[in-house]
């Protein structure tokens, strides 16, 4: 998807923990849910 609106060198960091003490933290526990840092260039 960032590729298809011209992102380019795009990066992916490793899943981050983003429910911990978060009330839907037991359902995201139960779906492996995780966030993730992204990082791309938009050549202008």
């Amino acid at each position: 998807m960032l590729e298809d609106v011209g992102f380019t060198e795009i990066r992916i960091g490793p899943p981050v923990d983003t429910f911990g003490g978060a009330g839907g933290e037991a359902n995201a526990r139960t779906f492996e849910v995780f966030g993730y840092a992204f990082l791309a260039l938009k050549p202008g």
